[in-house]
């Protein structure tokens, strides 16, 4: 309660919570904001906005720039979500069991993590969806993959410090199984920094989805907002709206996240917060 309080009193998360709420609000309206599809041409081409009922303007097919944004909004919310999730849920498990058993254990994964860390990210998420096809899943896998490692290397630091605390020991003297210590007694207490960094990796996701789509690497049935700026890059001049709107929703999506995120990092992390400030 006293950290929702804290939270509450954040004024940069309140601001992120605030636009992410009317952003989650426009992805789950958006069958009836806009229950046509995206891709239906649904009046003349380059209407600038306010103009023939379009709010948004058209673009170069007629189709509605509005509508495309709206569900665009659920594709890069499910994607960036998707993504994030097994990103941690691979992270964390490298990092735990790295940070848990150490040794050779330990030497291994890190190598592994090092393996991936070496690897652009962005480029390594072009060659998988090149190389598995473009598809929402395969999205999804690819984000994943370059997303990992770091939330691998802050869980491994995180169980490395907890590890051999007075209540880990205790659990283990008393005959508690590793896989209890680890999910009961380290796990909630190293959940703090894991969840403002899954928060941010949501806005890294979004970024990477945008450019893969911006690219054509994204799911062609599904309408994004990288899709909507690259498909717009040859007319920019002609229509300046088909490219700027999605481009602010890119960017207000990906300025809530990270507000979001450092409003949980100062409350759930206080300490760390107070230090960087001085």
């Amino acid at each position: 309660m006293d950290t929702l309080k804290a939270f509450l009193r954040h004024p940069s998360g309140m601001i992120g919570l605030a636009i992410l709420v009317v952003i989650v609000a426009l992805a789950l309206a958006a069958p009836l904001l806009y229950p046509d599809d995206p891709w239906d041409m649904v009046g003349r081409p380059f209407a600038p906005p306010f103009s023939d009922g379009f709010l948004l303007g058209s673009d170069t097919l007629g189709r509605d720039i509005a509508a495309g944004i709206v569900h665009g909004t659920r594709v890069s919310l499910t994607i960036g979500i998707a993504s994030t999730l097994a990103a941690v849920l691979i992270g964390v498990l490298v990092g735990a069991v790295a940070g848990y058993w150490g040794g050779a254990v330990d030497d291994a994964l890190m190598r592994l993590t090092e393996l991936f860390q070496t690897i652009p990210g962005f480029i390594l998420a072009i060659l998988l969806v090149a190389t598995l096809g473009p598809s929402l899943v395969n999205v999804v896998f690819a984000i994943g993959a370059v997303s990992w490692p770091p939330l691998a290397r802050l869980t491994r630091a995180e169980f490395l410090r907890l590890r051999g605390r007075e209540f880990v020991q205790a659990a283990a003297c008393q005959g508690q199984t590793a896989l209890a210590v680890v999910l009961r007694h380290i796990l909630p207490n190293a959940v703090s920094p894991i969840i403002v960094t899954g928060s941010l990796t949501i806005a890294s996701a979004i970024l990477i989805e945008s450019a893969l789509s911006f690219m054509g690497l994204g799911d062609p049935n599904l309408m994004s907002w990288g899709f909507m700026v690259g498909a717009s890059r040859t007319v920019i001049r002609q229509a300046w709206w088909m490219s700027v709107f999605p481009g602010v929703a890119i960017l207000l999506t990906v300025l809530a996240i990270n507000l979001l995120g450092e409003g949980l990092n100062d409350t759930l992390n206080p300490r760390i917060a107070r230090g960087g400030r001085h």
